[in-house]
């Protein structure tokens, strides 16, 4: 727990692995419905932990340990009508990477970060800052987030950061989505400036991934940070 000004706290959780590489660190968004602990964050750390990555995740604006009333999804709805919500949540990620950099004795110049819904809401903006101040983002896997519904106010805004974001991303959709229409999530993919993008749609509603996309992830994200991903696209079936 680190503060952001006299009246606002950062909460999160911070993975230290037995031999760390010491200069990885992978950030966690969890979803509006979670916390800093949600399923598959610990999974996920763990097993990358297993690969010497330090991980940290990070609770919402109004949820863990900064719970308002409710929390989940009903208490976003309030705090998405803040002005300011998405530049404060940016701000408390700076802090959150600083403090778990300065805690495991890190300086990270390979950087990944995996945010599902919410944790795209607040992760595009927090790439597309640490993009635009050239800072290292290696990889990222995003998704579960269009530009409709609860973003509508400010979907232009994820639309120019998604622009910023340069790294390879790996995006998951839902194509029965209750929360996200498919329109809006492929103009949100699409505003992605990455060259090195790729869209992974399943059957199922907004909560319903499947676990073998998670595993995906995580292979997607290690490959990315080790450097063995194949700069040139080769077609097996080429003469």
């Amino acid at each position: 727990m680190v503060e952001n000004g006299p009246k606002r706290m950062v909460t999160g959780a911070l993975w230290t692995p037995k031999d760390p590489a010491d200069n990885v660190l992978i950030a966690f968004g969890h979803g509006a419905s979670g916390d800093r602990y949600q399923a598959p964050i610990p999974y996920m750390a763990n097993k990358l932990g297993q690969l010497g990555y330090t991980s940290v995740s990070m609770d919402g604006p109004v949820h863990g340990l900064r719970q308002v009333g409710p929390g989940g999804r009903e208490a976003l709805r309030h705090e998405l009508e803040r002005q300011t919500v998405i530049d404060d949540m940016v701000s408390d990620w700076k802090i959150a990477i600083e403090a778990a950099e300065r805690k495991s004795s890190i300086e990270a110049d390979r950087f990944a970060y995996f945010g599902l819904s919410m944790g795209s809401i607040f992760g595009i903006p927090l790439l597309a800052e640490r993009s635009q101040r050239k800072q290292t983002v290696t990889v990222a896997t995003l998704g579960l987030l269009g530009t409709t519904g609860a973003v509508t106010n400010f979907s232009q805004r994820l639309k120019d950061d998604a622009g910023a974001i340069n790294c390879p991303v790996l995006y998951l959709m839902q194509l029965e989505d209750e929360l996200f229409p498919r329109e809006g999530y492929l103009e949100l993919f699409d505003s992605l400036g990455s060259p090195d993008k790729r869209l992974h749609a399943n059957p199922g509603l907004h909560p319903e991934i499947p676990a073998e996309e998670i595993n995906t992830a995580i292979d997607f994200l290690a490959k990315h940070l080790e450097g063995h991903v194949p700069r040139r696209i080769v077609n097996p079936l080429a003469e």
